[in-house]
Protein backbone atom coordinates (compact mmCIF):
# COMPACT_ATOMS: atom_id res chain seq x y z
CA UNK A 1 0.00 0.00 0.00
CA UNK A 2 1.33 3.37 -1.31
CA UNK A 3 2.04 4.96 2.34
CA UNK A 4 0.89 8.08 1.12
CA UNK A 5 -2.29 7.21 -0.35
CA UNK A 6 -3.15 5.28 2.83
CA UNK A 7 -3.24 8.25 4.96
CA UNK A 8 -5.62 10.06 2.01
CA UNK A 9 -7.76 7.04 2.17
CA UNK A 10 -8.11 7.26 5.98
CA UNK A 11 -9.16 10.84 5.70
CA UNK A 12 -11.56 10.34 2.98
CA UNK A 13 -13.58 7.38 4.45
CA UNK A 14 -13.64 9.60 8.16
CA UNK A 15 -14.73 12.77 6.69
CA UNK A 16 -15.73 11.74 2.98
CA UNK A 17 -18.46 15.07 3.03
CA UNK A 18 -15.63 17.10 4.71
CA UNK A 19 -14.43 19.57 1.93
CA UNK A 20 -10.63 18.88 1.05
CA UNK A 21 -9.44 20.78 -2.08
CA UNK A 22 -11.23 24.23 -3.02
CA UNK A 23 -11.30 27.08 -4.75
CA UNK A 24 -13.34 29.53 -6.63
CA UNK A 25 -14.54 27.65 -9.60
CA UNK A 26 -14.10 23.78 -7.62
CA UNK A 27 -15.17 22.85 -4.65
CA UNK A 28 -14.00 19.00 -3.49
CA UNK A 29 -14.59 16.55 -0.66
CA UNK A 30 -12.59 14.29 0.54
CA UNK A 31 -14.75 11.75 -1.34
CA UNK A 32 -14.78 13.70 -4.99
CA UNK A 33 -11.04 14.28 -4.51
CA UNK A 34 -10.41 10.51 -4.80
CA UNK A 35 -13.11 10.18 -7.23
CA UNK A 36 -11.50 12.98 -9.14
CA UNK A 37 -8.12 11.57 -8.93
CA UNK A 38 -9.27 8.12 -9.45
CA UNK A 39 -10.67 9.04 -13.25
CA UNK A 40 -7.74 10.78 -13.98
CA UNK A 41 -5.12 8.49 -12.85
CA UNK A 42 -7.13 6.40 -15.56
CA UNK A 43 -6.58 9.06 -18.44
CA UNK A 44 -2.62 9.19 -17.27
CA UNK A 45 -1.87 5.73 -16.96
CA UNK A 46 -3.98 5.13 -20.79
CA UNK A 47 -1.41 7.91 -22.17
CA UNK A 48 2.16 7.32 -21.36
CA UNK A 49 4.25 4.38 -19.59
CA UNK A 50 6.74 6.65 -18.68
CA UNK A 51 7.23 6.44 -14.86
CA UNK A 52 7.49 10.75 -14.92
CA UNK A 53 4.67 12.23 -15.19
CA UNK A 54 4.65 17.07 -15.50
CA UNK A 55 2.46 18.33 -13.67
CA UNK A 56 2.07 22.32 -14.55
CA UNK A 57 -1.07 24.20 -12.86
CA UNK A 58 -2.01 27.20 -11.04
CA UNK A 59 -2.42 26.58 -7.48
CA UNK A 60 -5.94 25.13 -7.47
CA UNK A 61 -8.32 22.41 -6.51
CA UNK A 62 -7.62 21.25 -9.84
CA UNK A 63 -3.73 21.18 -9.43
CA UNK A 64 -3.75 18.92 -5.98
CA UNK A 65 -6.06 16.73 -7.85
CA UNK A 66 -3.07 16.22 -10.60
CA UNK A 67 -0.62 15.13 -7.97
CA UNK A 68 -2.60 12.18 -6.25
CA UNK A 69 -4.10 11.25 -9.57
CA UNK A 70 -0.13 10.83 -10.65
CA UNK A 71 0.05 8.46 -7.49
CA UNK A 72 -2.60 6.75 -7.86
CA UNK A 73 -1.54 5.79 -11.58
CA UNK A 74 1.62 4.73 -10.20
CA UNK A 75 3.47 7.29 -11.38
CA UNK A 76 6.02 10.23 -10.16
CA UNK A 77 4.52 13.90 -10.46
CA UNK A 78 7.19 16.15 -11.54
CA UNK A 79 5.96 19.71 -10.14
CA UNK A 80 6.43 22.41 -13.58
CA UNK A 81 7.28 25.59 -12.58
CA UNK A 82 4.82 27.91 -15.29
CA UNK A 83 7.07 30.47 -15.22
CA UNK A 84 10.16 29.49 -16.83
CA UNK A 85 10.84 29.68 -20.80
CA UNK A 86 10.79 26.95 -23.29
CA UNK A 87 14.35 26.52 -23.13
CA UNK A 88 14.47 26.13 -19.23
CA UNK A 89 11.69 24.21 -19.50
CA UNK A 90 12.98 21.73 -21.69
CA UNK A 91 15.91 20.85 -20.05
CA UNK A 92 13.73 19.92 -17.11
CA UNK A 93 11.71 17.36 -19.26
CA UNK A 94 14.66 15.72 -20.86
CA UNK A 95 15.71 15.31 -17.78
CA UNK A 96 13.13 13.86 -15.85
CA UNK A 97 11.90 11.89 -19.22
CA UNK A 98 8.70 13.63 -19.05
CA UNK A 99 6.93 13.05 -22.66
CA UNK A 100 3.28 13.63 -20.61
CA UNK A 101 2.40 17.10 -18.67
CA UNK A 102 -1.10 17.38 -16.97
CA UNK A 103 -2.05 21.10 -17.46
CA UNK A 104 -4.28 23.57 -18.06
CA UNK A 105 -5.34 24.88 -21.82
CA UNK A 106 -3.19 28.34 -21.41
CA UNK A 107 -0.26 26.22 -20.46
CA UNK A 108 -0.44 23.73 -23.28
CA UNK A 109 1.09 25.93 -26.27
CA UNK A 110 4.62 26.50 -24.17
CA UNK A 111 4.65 23.02 -23.36
CA UNK A 112 4.19 21.95 -26.57
CA UNK A 113 7.03 23.97 -27.76
CA UNK A 114 9.28 22.29 -25.33
CA UNK A 115 8.07 18.89 -27.25
CA UNK A 116 5.93 17.60 -24.62
CA UNK A 117 2.41 15.79 -24.85
CA UNK A 118 -0.41 17.50 -22.64
CA UNK A 119 -3.29 16.32 -20.70
CA UNK A 120 -5.76 19.07 -20.27
CA UNK A 121 -7.30 19.47 -16.87
CA UNK A 122 -10.94 19.97 -17.36
CA UNK A 123 -14.24 18.25 -16.92
CA UNK A 124 -13.86 15.51 -19.00
CA UNK A 125 -10.22 14.47 -17.41
CA UNK A 126 -11.20 14.89 -13.79
CA UNK A 127 -14.74 12.71 -14.62
CA UNK A 128 -15.07 10.67 -11.40
CA UNK A 129 -13.56 7.25 -11.24
CA UNK A 130 -12.47 4.18 -9.13
CA UNK A 131 -8.91 3.41 -8.97
CA UNK A 132 -6.95 1.13 -6.82
CA UNK A 133 -4.19 2.55 -4.34
CA UNK A 134 -1.23 0.71 -6.44
CA UNK A 135 1.62 -0.46 -4.36
CA UNK A 136 4.68 1.32 -3.10
CA UNK A 137 7.17 1.26 -0.46
CA UNK A 138 7.90 4.30 1.97
CA UNK A 139 11.81 4.82 0.02
CA UNK A 140 10.01 4.85 -2.87
CA UNK A 141 10.68 8.02 -5.15
CA UNK A 142 7.10 10.26 -4.52
CA UNK A 143 8.20 13.37 -6.44
CA UNK A 144 11.48 15.51 -8.05
CA UNK A 145 11.21 18.85 -7.20
CA UNK A 146 13.16 21.04 -9.42
CA UNK A 147 15.35 23.73 -8.39
CA UNK A 148 17.90 25.62 -9.88
CA UNK A 149 21.50 24.90 -9.69
CA UNK A 150 24.44 27.33 -8.42
CA UNK A 151 25.94 26.88 -12.59
CA UNK A 152 22.72 27.55 -13.65
CA UNK A 153 21.15 24.30 -14.31
CA UNK A 154 17.52 22.83 -12.98
CA UNK A 155 18.73 20.49 -10.34
CA UNK A 156 15.88 17.62 -9.99
CA UNK A 157 15.44 16.83 -5.70
CA UNK A 158 14.57 13.44 -5.43
CA UNK A 159 11.73 13.21 -2.49
CA UNK A 160 10.39 9.94 -1.09
CA UNK A 161 7.09 8.85 0.17
CA UNK A 162 8.98 8.75 3.99
CA UNK A 163 10.27 12.14 3.47
CA UNK A 164 7.14 13.87 2.67
CA UNK A 165 5.25 11.80 5.06
CA UNK A 166 7.49 12.20 8.01
CA UNK A 167 7.90 15.57 7.15
CA UNK A 168 4.23 16.50 7.47
CA UNK A 169 3.81 14.40 10.73
CA UNK A 170 6.85 16.52 12.35
CA UNK A 171 5.36 19.57 10.92
CA UNK A 172 1.76 18.86 12.24
CA UNK A 173 3.15 18.05 16.04
CA UNK A 174 5.69 20.87 15.54
CA UNK A 175 2.69 23.53 14.62
CA UNK A 176 -0.14 21.31 16.86
CA UNK A 177 -2.41 21.21 13.72
CA UNK A 178 -5.52 19.28 13.75
CA UNK A 179 -8.04 18.38 10.92
CA UNK A 180 -10.36 20.65 12.29
CA UNK A 181 -8.62 23.49 10.83
CA UNK A 182 -8.82 25.56 7.37
CA UNK A 183 -6.16 26.76 5.36
CA UNK A 184 -5.70 29.05 2.81
CA UNK A 185 -2.47 28.31 -0.14
CA UNK A 186 -1.28 31.64 -2.23
CA UNK A 187 2.03 29.42 -3.08
CA UNK A 188 2.90 27.39 -6.19
CA UNK A 189 2.70 23.72 -6.15
CA UNK A 190 6.12 23.66 -7.94
CA UNK A 191 7.95 25.19 -4.67
CA UNK A 192 7.71 22.14 -2.07
CA UNK A 193 6.82 24.60 0.36
CA UNK A 194 3.27 24.50 -1.31
CA UNK A 195 3.83 21.17 -2.45
CA UNK A 196 4.15 19.78 0.76
CA UNK A 197 2.96 22.02 3.91
CA UNK A 198 -0.07 23.22 1.81
CA UNK A 199 -1.34 20.31 -0.18
CA UNK A 200 0.20 17.01 1.01
CA UNK A 201 -0.10 17.93 4.77
CA UNK A 202 -3.58 19.28 4.82
CA UNK A 203 -5.32 16.52 2.83
CA UNK A 204 -3.32 13.68 4.31
CA UNK A 205 -4.24 15.23 7.82
CA UNK A 206 -8.12 15.74 6.66
CA UNK A 207 -8.29 18.98 6.52
CA UNK A 208 -9.21 22.17 4.10
CA UNK A 209 -7.10 23.48 2.03
CA UNK A 210 -8.51 26.47 0.04
CA UNK A 211 -6.39 27.61 -3.65
CA UNK A 212 -5.52 31.05 -5.00
CA UNK A 213 -4.16 30.87 -8.34
CA UNK A 214 -1.79 33.89 -7.71
CA UNK A 215 -1.31 36.01 -4.54
CA UNK A 216 -3.66 39.20 -4.57
CA UNK A 217 -4.23 40.66 -1.39
CA UNK A 218 -7.51 41.95 -1.44
CA UNK A 219 -8.29 37.91 -2.23
CA UNK A 220 -6.02 36.82 0.63
CA UNK A 221 -8.20 38.94 2.95
CA UNK A 222 -11.52 37.73 1.33
CA UNK A 223 -10.97 34.30 1.40
CA UNK A 224 -9.26 34.47 5.28
CA UNK A 225 -12.40 36.54 6.37
CA UNK A 226 -14.89 34.63 4.24
CA UNK A 227 -13.64 30.70 4.84
CA UNK A 228 -12.45 31.62 8.38
CA UNK A 229 -8.97 30.40 7.59
CA UNK A 230 -6.82 29.39 10.47
CA UNK A 231 -3.47 28.63 9.01
CA UNK A 232 -2.04 30.81 6.45
CA UNK A 233 2.21 30.44 5.05
CA UNK A 234 3.08 32.75 2.36
CA UNK A 235 6.60 34.54 1.92
CA UNK A 236 7.66 37.38 3.84
CA UNK A 237 7.30 40.06 0.32
CA UNK A 238 3.98 38.98 0.35
CA UNK A 239 3.38 39.71 4.32
CA UNK A 240 4.81 43.35 3.38
CA UNK A 241 2.09 43.69 0.45
CA UNK A 242 -0.89 43.04 3.06
CA UNK A 243 0.80 45.28 5.76
CA UNK A 244 0.12 48.21 3.39
CA UNK A 245 -3.60 47.21 2.41
CA UNK A 246 -5.79 50.21 2.97
CA UNK A 247 -9.35 50.26 3.91
CA UNK A 248 -9.28 47.06 5.49
CA UNK A 249 -10.41 46.77 9.70
CA UNK A 250 -7.77 45.40 11.67
CA UNK A 251 -9.77 42.55 12.71
CA UNK A 252 -10.17 41.22 9.13
CA UNK A 253 -7.79 38.12 9.83
CA UNK A 254 -9.01 37.65 13.09
CA UNK A 255 -9.63 33.56 12.69
CA UNK A 256 -5.46 33.60 12.22
CA UNK A 257 -3.64 31.27 14.40
CA UNK A 258 -1.14 30.85 12.90
CA UNK A 259 0.83 32.90 10.07
CA UNK A 260 3.98 31.46 8.94
CA UNK A 261 6.94 33.16 6.66
CA UNK A 262 9.16 30.82 4.59
CA UNK A 263 11.08 30.52 1.56
CA UNK A 264 12.74 33.85 1.71
CA UNK A 265 14.69 35.99 4.74
CA UNK A 266 11.63 37.87 6.95
CA UNK A 267 12.72 41.46 7.70
CA UNK A 268 12.30 42.95 11.22
CA UNK A 269 10.25 45.76 9.45
CA UNK A 270 7.53 43.83 7.64
CA UNK A 271 7.20 41.48 10.65
CA UNK A 272 6.47 44.36 12.88
CA UNK A 273 4.31 46.36 10.58
CA UNK A 274 2.03 43.23 9.83
CA UNK A 275 1.50 42.60 13.17
CA UNK A 276 0.74 46.37 14.34
CA UNK A 277 -1.47 46.18 11.44
CA UNK A 278 -3.44 43.09 12.12
CA UNK A 279 -2.43 42.07 15.47
CA UNK A 280 -1.09 38.66 14.27
CA UNK A 281 2.41 37.89 14.61
CA UNK A 282 4.30 35.81 11.93
CA UNK A 283 6.01 33.09 12.53
CA UNK A 284 9.64 32.88 11.02
CA UNK A 285 10.29 29.34 9.55
CA UNK A 286 13.46 27.90 7.70
CA UNK A 287 13.58 24.71 4.63
CA UNK A 288 15.65 23.76 1.38
CA UNK A 289 13.62 21.78 -1.17
CA UNK A 290 16.31 19.45 -0.58
CA UNK A 291 15.02 19.25 3.15
CA UNK A 292 11.10 18.16 1.99
CA UNK A 293 10.74 21.14 2.76
CA UNK A 294 10.43 22.37 6.29
CA UNK A 295 13.71 22.20 8.88
CA UNK A 296 12.72 24.36 11.53
CA UNK A 297 9.89 26.95 12.93
CA UNK A 298 9.47 29.75 15.81
CA UNK A 299 5.32 28.83 17.05
CA UNK A 300 3.75 31.41 19.55
CA UNK A 301 4.60 29.05 22.36
CA UNK A 302 8.50 28.87 21.30
CA UNK A 303 9.48 31.92 19.46
CA UNK A 304 12.76 33.98 19.30
CA UNK A 305 12.76 36.92 17.26
CA UNK A 306 15.11 36.74 14.90
CA UNK A 307 15.72 33.43 14.97
CA UNK A 308 13.65 30.87 12.09
CA UNK A 309 12.78 28.59 15.86
CA UNK A 310 13.80 25.81 16.65
CA UNK A 311 14.29 22.21 14.73
CA UNK A 312 11.72 19.92 13.95
CA UNK A 313 11.05 16.78 15.92
CA UNK A 314 13.45 14.07 14.06
CA UNK A 315 15.55 16.79 12.71
CA UNK A 316 18.85 17.80 13.98
CA UNK A 317 20.60 21.14 12.60
CA UNK A 318 24.24 21.77 13.41
CA UNK A 319 26.98 24.11 12.62
CA UNK A 320 29.97 23.23 11.14
CA UNK A 321 33.19 24.31 9.92
CA UNK A 322 34.64 24.61 6.56
CA UNK A 323 36.03 20.94 6.48
CA UNK A 324 32.63 19.71 8.27
CA UNK A 325 34.36 19.55 11.46
CA UNK A 326 30.58 19.44 13.90
CA UNK A 327 30.73 23.12 16.03
CA UNK A 328 29.18 23.67 19.42
CA UNK A 329 26.24 25.46 20.09
CA UNK A 330 26.43 29.50 19.50
CA UNK A 331 29.06 28.68 16.67
CA UNK A 332 29.21 30.02 13.28
CA UNK A 333 29.68 28.24 10.49
CA UNK A 334 27.69 26.57 7.39
CA UNK A 335 24.09 24.87 8.22
CA UNK A 336 24.05 20.89 8.09
CA UNK A 337 20.99 19.03 8.53
CA UNK A 338 20.29 15.46 9.12
CA UNK A 339 17.26 13.42 9.56
CA UNK A 340 13.99 12.07 8.01
CA UNK A 341 13.20 14.94 5.94
CA UNK A 342 16.62 15.10 3.61
CA UNK A 343 16.37 14.37 0.34
CA UNK A 344 17.46 11.28 -1.41
CA UNK A 345 19.55 12.97 -3.83
CA UNK A 346 19.59 15.08 -7.09
CA UNK A 347 17.87 13.20 -10.10
CA UNK A 348 21.22 11.99 -12.70
CA UNK A 349 23.42 13.73 -10.61
CA UNK A 350 25.51 11.58 -8.68
CA UNK A 351 28.82 14.22 -8.24
CA UNK A 352 26.42 17.29 -7.61
CA UNK A 353 24.99 14.66 -4.74
CA UNK A 354 27.78 13.66 -2.97
CA UNK A 355 28.90 17.40 -2.92
CA UNK A 356 26.11 17.82 -1.03
CA UNK A 357 25.41 14.88 0.53
CA UNK A 358 27.26 12.45 2.75
CA UNK A 359 25.98 10.02 5.31
CA UNK A 360 22.44 11.18 5.49
CA UNK A 361 24.27 14.68 6.02
CA UNK A 362 23.43 17.73 3.92
CA UNK A 363 25.32 20.77 3.35
CA UNK A 364 22.44 23.62 3.22
CA UNK A 365 24.75 26.62 1.97
CA UNK A 366 23.93 28.45 4.59
CA UNK A 367 25.57 30.00 7.50
CA UNK A 368 24.07 30.26 10.36
CA UNK A 369 23.97 29.72 14.33
CA UNK A 370 22.26 27.10 16.86
CA UNK A 371 22.10 28.70 20.13
CA UNK A 372 22.16 26.91 23.57
CA UNK A 373 17.91 26.41 23.25
CA UNK A 374 18.19 25.08 19.81
CA UNK A 375 17.32 27.80 18.00
CA UNK A 376 18.57 28.77 14.52
CA UNK A 377 19.78 32.07 13.13
CA UNK A 378 20.80 32.51 9.35
CA UNK A 379 23.29 34.79 9.38
CA UNK A 380 24.50 34.26 5.49
CA UNK A 381 24.64 32.72 2.82
CA UNK A 382 27.82 30.53 1.39
CA UNK A 383 26.02 30.26 -1.73
CA UNK A 384 25.36 33.58 -4.16
CA UNK A 385 21.72 32.70 -4.71
CA UNK A 386 19.57 35.54 -5.43
CA UNK A 387 15.91 35.19 -3.92
CA UNK A 388 13.14 36.83 -5.79
CA UNK A 389 9.38 36.95 -4.43
CA UNK A 390 10.22 32.68 -2.95
CA UNK A 391 12.06 32.27 -6.27
CA UNK A 392 15.74 31.51 -6.34
CA UNK A 393 17.68 32.66 -8.89
CA UNK A 394 21.55 32.27 -9.44
CA UNK A 395 24.02 35.30 -10.85
CA UNK A 396 25.36 32.28 -12.89
CA UNK A 397 22.94 31.80 -14.90
CA UNK A 398 21.84 35.09 -15.94
CA UNK A 399 25.51 36.18 -16.46
CA UNK A 400 25.66 33.30 -18.92
CA UNK A 401 23.03 34.32 -21.04
CA UNK A 402 24.23 38.30 -20.83
CA UNK A 403 27.52 37.33 -21.70
CA UNK A 404 26.12 35.07 -24.96
CA UNK A 405 25.44 38.83 -26.48
CA UNK A 406 28.00 39.54 -28.81
CA UNK A 407 28.48 43.19 -27.25
CA UNK A 408 29.15 41.69 -23.80
CA UNK A 409 32.83 41.06 -22.53
CA UNK A 410 32.00 40.46 -19.13
CA UNK A 411 29.15 40.45 -16.44
CA UNK A 412 28.87 40.12 -13.09
CA UNK A 413 25.07 39.99 -11.34
CA UNK A 414 24.58 40.40 -7.76
CA UNK A 415 21.38 40.47 -5.53
CA UNK A 416 19.86 43.89 -4.17
CA UNK A 417 17.27 44.29 -1.42
CA UNK A 418 13.68 45.39 -2.90
CA UNK A 419 10.99 46.49 -0.70
CA UNK A 420 8.14 44.36 -2.60
CA UNK A 421 10.18 41.36 -3.59
CA UNK A 422 12.83 40.67 -0.63
CA UNK A 423 15.28 41.14 -3.59
CA UNK A 424 15.97 41.80 -7.37
CA UNK A 425 18.80 41.06 -9.70
CA UNK A 426 21.37 43.85 -10.76
CA UNK A 427 23.85 43.14 -13.76
CA UNK A 428 27.03 45.05 -14.05
CA UNK A 429 28.51 44.68 -17.57
CA UNK A 430 31.70 45.51 -19.66
CA UNK A 431 31.03 45.81 -22.88
CA UNK A 432 33.89 44.54 -26.11
CA UNK A 433 36.05 47.09 -27.38
CA UNK A 434 33.93 48.84 -30.41
CA UNK A 435 30.60 47.40 -29.98
CA UNK A 436 27.84 48.73 -28.23
CA UNK A 437 24.15 47.98 -26.83
CA UNK A 438 21.81 49.98 -24.77
CA UNK A 439 19.83 48.80 -21.70
CA UNK A 440 16.82 47.86 -22.63
CA UNK A 441 17.89 45.91 -25.85
CA UNK A 442 20.07 43.49 -23.29
CA UNK A 443 17.28 43.26 -21.20
CA UNK A 444 15.19 41.98 -24.16
CA UNK A 445 17.69 39.80 -24.81
CA UNK A 446 17.19 38.27 -21.53
CA UNK A 447 13.78 37.75 -21.77
CA UNK A 448 13.95 35.97 -24.70
CA UNK A 449 15.93 32.80 -22.92
CA UNK A 450 15.30 33.89 -18.67
CA UNK A 451 11.93 33.72 -17.09
CA UNK A 452 10.63 37.14 -16.41
CA UNK A 453 11.74 37.18 -12.49
CA UNK A 454 15.47 36.80 -13.62
CA UNK A 455 15.74 39.14 -15.83
CA UNK A 456 18.34 42.13 -13.94
CA UNK A 457 16.04 45.06 -13.24
CA UNK A 458 18.74 46.89 -13.74
CA UNK A 459 21.94 47.04 -16.01
CA UNK A 460 24.80 49.20 -15.12
CA UNK A 461 27.72 49.51 -17.54
CA UNK A 462 31.14 49.71 -16.77
CA UNK A 463 34.76 49.95 -18.12
CA UNK A 464 35.94 47.59 -15.26
CA UNK A 465 34.82 45.78 -12.11
CA UNK A 466 36.53 45.81 -8.53
CA UNK A 467 38.41 42.27 -8.41
CA UNK A 468 40.61 40.10 -6.11
CA UNK A 469 44.12 39.09 -6.10
CA UNK A 470 43.12 36.17 -8.63
CA UNK A 471 41.56 38.35 -11.27
CA UNK A 472 37.87 37.29 -9.68
CA UNK A 473 35.48 40.10 -9.91
CA UNK A 474 35.09 41.07 -5.99
CA UNK A 475 30.65 40.75 -6.05
CA UNK A 476 31.17 41.92 -2.59
CA UNK A 477 32.79 45.29 -3.42
CA UNK A 478 29.83 45.27 -6.05
CA UNK A 479 26.79 45.41 -3.53
CA UNK A 480 28.74 48.44 -1.45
Amino acid sequence: MNPLLNQFELCAERDAQRPAACDQSLMLDYASLRAAAGGLARRIDAETDRRHVGVMAPTSAASAAAIFACWYAGRVPVPLNFLLAADELGKILRDANVELVVTVARFAPLLEQAGVRTLILDGKTLAPDACETPPADASDLATIMYTSGTSGDPKGVRLTFDNLMRNCSASIEHMRLSPDQVMLSVLPQFHCFGFTVMTVLPLTMGATVWYLPRFSPVAVVETIRQRKVNIFMAIASMYGVLAKLKRVEREALHSLTLAISGGEPLPEQIAQAFEARFDVPIMEGYGLTETSPVVAANMPWSRKVGTVGVALPGIDVFAASENGTELGRGSEGELHVRGHCVMQGYHNQPELTAQVLSGGVLRTGDIGVVDADGFISITGRAKEMIIVGGENVFPREIENVLMRHPAVAEAAVIGRRDPTRGETPIAFVILREGLSVDEAELRSFCREQLAGYKVPREIIFKDDLPRGPTGKIHKRALKA
